[in-house]
């Protein structure tokens, strides 16, 4: 019935054991994960206007007649 006095049993069972630990780690992980992903979103949001324009004129959304225009107006 048992190879090896019961060896392979046990080793299935800690092969389980480990599988579950990945799975249930990954899982955890995802969601830690998300909740840092959506929490860091929502605090860029609190950038002021300036920092915005200097972002989307690094980003190239905006030339540098509209990034000059929008600095002097928020000033």
């Amino acid at each position: 019935m048992w190879m090896h006095g019961g060896d392979v049993g046990w080793g299935w069972m800690t092969l389980g054991w480990v599988w579950m630990v990945v799975v249930w780690g990954s899982i955890i992980w995802l969601v830690v994960w998300g909740i840092s992903k959506v929490t860091v979103d929502r605090n860029s949001s609190s950038s002021t206007p300036l920092e915005i324009a200097k972002a989307r004129y690094a980003r190239g959304e905006i030339t540098k007649e509209q990034f000059e225009d929008l600095k002097k107006t928020l000033q």
